[in-house]
Protein backbone atom coordinates (compact mmCIF):
# COMPACT_ATOMS: atom_id res chain seq x y z
CA UNK A 1 0.00 0.00 0.00
CA UNK A 2 1.29 3.46 -0.93
CA UNK A 3 2.34 5.91 1.80
CA UNK A 4 1.23 8.80 -0.39
CA UNK A 5 -1.89 10.48 0.94
CA UNK A 6 -4.90 10.52 -1.36
CA UNK A 7 -6.10 13.91 -2.54
CA UNK A 8 -9.61 14.73 -1.24
CA UNK A 9 -12.43 14.39 -3.74
CA UNK A 10 -14.31 17.33 -5.20
CA UNK A 11 -17.31 16.42 -3.00
CA UNK A 12 -15.08 16.56 0.10
CA UNK A 13 -13.70 19.95 -0.97
CA UNK A 14 -17.23 21.29 -1.52
CA UNK A 15 -18.26 20.02 1.93
CA UNK A 16 -15.20 21.67 3.51
CA UNK A 17 -16.11 25.06 2.01
CA UNK A 18 -19.70 24.65 3.26
CA UNK A 19 -18.30 23.90 6.71
CA UNK A 20 -16.16 27.06 6.65
CA UNK A 21 -19.18 29.15 5.64
CA UNK A 22 -21.12 27.71 8.58
CA UNK A 23 -18.15 28.16 10.92
CA UNK A 24 -17.97 31.85 9.88
CA UNK A 25 -21.58 32.17 11.00
CA UNK A 26 -23.53 32.15 7.75
CA UNK A 27 -25.93 29.75 6.06
CA UNK A 28 -24.44 27.95 3.02
CA UNK A 29 -28.00 27.26 1.82
CA UNK A 30 -28.99 30.91 1.46
CA UNK A 31 -29.39 32.12 -2.11
CA UNK A 32 -26.21 34.20 -2.32
CA UNK A 33 -24.04 31.36 -1.02
CA UNK A 34 -25.54 28.36 -2.84
CA UNK A 35 -22.87 28.31 -5.56
CA UNK A 36 -20.03 29.64 -3.39
CA UNK A 37 -18.45 26.24 -2.58
CA UNK A 38 -18.22 25.40 -6.29
CA UNK A 39 -16.79 28.85 -7.09
CA UNK A 40 -14.23 28.54 -4.31
CA UNK A 41 -12.91 25.16 -5.44
CA UNK A 42 -12.81 26.38 -9.05
CA UNK A 43 -10.79 29.42 -7.92
CA UNK A 44 -8.50 27.25 -5.79
CA UNK A 45 -7.89 24.91 -8.72
CA UNK A 46 -6.58 27.91 -10.67
CA UNK A 47 -4.77 29.61 -7.77
CA UNK A 48 -2.96 26.40 -6.81
CA UNK A 49 -2.27 25.11 -10.33
CA UNK A 50 1.45 25.04 -9.49
CA UNK A 51 0.97 21.62 -7.91
CA UNK A 52 -0.13 20.15 -11.25
CA UNK A 53 3.22 20.45 -13.02
CA UNK A 54 6.94 20.90 -12.50
CA UNK A 55 7.86 24.54 -13.28
CA UNK A 56 11.40 23.43 -14.08
CA UNK A 57 10.10 21.73 -17.23
CA UNK A 58 9.47 25.16 -18.81
CA UNK A 59 13.21 25.81 -18.90
CA UNK A 60 14.23 22.69 -20.80
CA UNK A 61 13.75 24.09 -24.32
CA UNK A 62 16.67 26.45 -24.92
CA UNK A 63 18.34 28.24 -27.81
CA UNK A 64 22.06 28.10 -28.48
CA UNK A 65 22.12 30.64 -31.32
CA UNK A 66 22.81 33.71 -29.20
CA UNK A 67 25.16 35.57 -31.57
CA UNK A 68 27.83 35.81 -28.88
CA UNK A 69 25.50 37.49 -26.39
CA UNK A 70 26.93 37.08 -22.89
CA UNK A 71 25.45 39.94 -20.86
CA UNK A 72 22.65 39.87 -18.30
CA UNK A 73 19.17 38.87 -19.44
CA UNK A 74 16.53 40.35 -17.13
CA UNK A 75 12.75 40.05 -17.22
CA UNK A 76 11.18 42.59 -14.88
CA UNK A 77 7.77 43.13 -13.35
CA UNK A 78 6.45 39.56 -13.57
CA UNK A 79 3.18 39.57 -11.65
CA UNK A 80 3.32 37.34 -8.57
CA UNK A 81 0.11 35.93 -7.10
CA UNK A 82 0.75 33.46 -4.33
CA UNK A 83 -0.69 32.37 -1.00
CA UNK A 84 1.04 32.53 2.36
CA UNK A 85 1.32 29.00 3.68
CA UNK A 86 0.79 30.23 7.24
CA UNK A 87 -2.61 31.93 6.79
CA UNK A 88 -3.67 30.94 3.25
CA UNK A 89 -4.05 34.62 2.43
CA UNK A 90 -2.69 36.08 -0.81
CA UNK A 91 0.51 37.96 -1.33
CA UNK A 92 0.78 40.00 -4.50
CA UNK A 93 3.73 41.66 -6.10
CA UNK A 94 6.35 41.56 -8.80
CA UNK A 95 9.32 39.35 -9.55
CA UNK A 96 12.45 40.44 -11.40
CA UNK A 97 14.42 37.53 -12.83
CA UNK A 98 17.84 37.70 -14.43
CA UNK A 99 20.58 35.38 -15.54
CA UNK A 100 23.99 35.62 -17.14
CA UNK A 101 23.93 33.09 -20.01
CA UNK A 102 26.87 30.81 -20.61
CA UNK A 103 26.03 29.32 -24.00
CA UNK A 104 22.24 29.20 -24.28
CA UNK A 105 19.13 31.22 -23.53
CA UNK A 106 15.50 30.39 -22.87
CA UNK A 107 12.40 32.03 -24.33
CA UNK A 108 11.47 34.93 -22.07
CA UNK A 109 7.91 33.70 -21.54
CA UNK A 110 9.42 30.63 -19.88
CA UNK A 111 10.88 32.81 -17.12
CA UNK A 112 7.40 34.13 -16.34
CA UNK A 113 5.98 30.59 -16.44
CA UNK A 114 8.57 29.41 -13.91
CA UNK A 115 7.62 32.27 -11.56
CA UNK A 116 3.92 31.48 -11.94
CA UNK A 117 4.47 27.73 -11.53
CA UNK A 118 6.22 28.10 -8.18
CA UNK A 119 3.98 30.96 -7.03
CA UNK A 120 0.75 29.00 -7.58
CA UNK A 121 1.38 26.94 -4.46
CA UNK A 122 1.24 27.60 -0.74
CA UNK A 123 4.47 29.50 -0.19
CA UNK A 124 6.61 31.79 1.83
CA UNK A 125 8.24 34.48 -0.26
CA UNK A 126 11.77 33.58 0.78
CA UNK A 127 11.36 29.99 -0.41
CA UNK A 128 9.62 31.11 -3.62
CA UNK A 129 12.54 33.42 -4.47
CA UNK A 130 15.09 30.66 -3.91
CA UNK A 131 13.10 28.02 -5.84
CA UNK A 132 12.93 30.22 -8.93
CA UNK A 133 16.65 31.07 -8.85
CA UNK A 134 17.76 27.50 -8.20
CA UNK A 135 15.57 26.08 -10.98
CA UNK A 136 17.08 28.50 -13.49
CA UNK A 137 20.60 27.70 -12.27
CA UNK A 138 20.05 23.93 -12.33
CA UNK A 139 18.42 23.72 -15.76
CA UNK A 140 20.07 26.51 -17.79
CA UNK A 141 23.43 26.34 -16.01
CA UNK A 142 24.17 30.02 -16.63
CA UNK A 143 27.15 31.87 -15.16
CA UNK A 144 24.82 33.37 -12.58
CA UNK A 145 21.21 34.06 -11.57
CA UNK A 146 19.44 36.82 -9.69
CA UNK A 147 15.83 36.90 -8.50
CA UNK A 148 14.16 39.74 -6.59
CA UNK A 149 10.54 39.64 -5.43
CA UNK A 150 8.71 42.59 -3.90
CA UNK A 151 5.20 41.96 -2.61
CA UNK A 152 2.48 42.97 -0.20
CA UNK A 153 1.23 40.26 2.14
CA UNK A 154 -2.46 40.19 3.06
CA UNK A 155 -1.62 38.36 6.28
CA UNK A 156 0.03 41.62 7.41
CA UNK A 157 -2.15 44.20 5.69
CA UNK A 158 -5.64 42.79 6.38
CA UNK A 159 -5.17 41.23 9.81
CA UNK A 160 -2.66 40.90 12.61
CA UNK A 161 -0.37 43.92 12.60
CA UNK A 162 -2.60 45.72 10.00
CA UNK A 163 0.09 47.58 8.06
CA UNK A 164 -1.29 48.36 4.58
CA UNK A 165 1.36 49.43 2.11
CA UNK A 166 4.21 47.51 3.71
CA UNK A 167 6.15 45.40 1.23
CA UNK A 168 8.55 42.52 1.63
CA UNK A 169 11.61 42.35 -0.62
CA UNK A 170 13.56 39.13 -1.03
CA UNK A 171 16.50 38.30 -3.28
CA UNK A 172 18.42 35.17 -4.16
CA UNK A 173 21.68 35.48 -6.08
CA UNK A 174 23.82 32.66 -7.46
CA UNK A 175 27.13 32.39 -9.29
CA UNK A 176 28.64 35.54 -10.80
CA UNK A 177 25.54 37.60 -10.01
CA UNK A 178 26.34 36.97 -6.34
CA UNK A 179 30.15 36.77 -6.44
CA UNK A 180 31.21 39.43 -8.96
CA UNK A 181 30.63 42.88 -7.41
CA UNK A 182 30.26 44.56 -10.83
CA UNK A 183 27.70 42.03 -12.09
CA UNK A 184 25.82 42.17 -8.79
CA UNK A 185 25.67 45.99 -8.95
CA UNK A 186 24.61 45.91 -12.60
CA UNK A 187 21.82 43.41 -11.81
CA UNK A 188 20.40 45.53 -8.99
CA UNK A 189 20.73 48.73 -11.05
CA UNK A 190 18.86 47.19 -13.99
CA UNK A 191 16.16 45.82 -11.67
CA UNK A 192 15.79 49.22 -9.97
CA UNK A 193 16.17 51.60 -12.90
CA UNK A 194 16.43 49.59 -16.08
CA UNK A 195 13.32 51.16 -17.55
Amino acid sequence: MSDEKQRPTEAEALAAVRTLIEWAGDDPDREGLLDTPRRVIKAYRELFAGYESDPREYLKRTFEEVGGYDELVILKDIRVVSFCEHHMLPFLGKAHVGYLPSNRVVGISKLARVVHGFARRLQIQEKLTAEIAEAIQDILQPKGVGVVIVSEHSCMTMRGVNTPGSRLTTSHLLGEVRDDPRTRTEFFELVRNGG
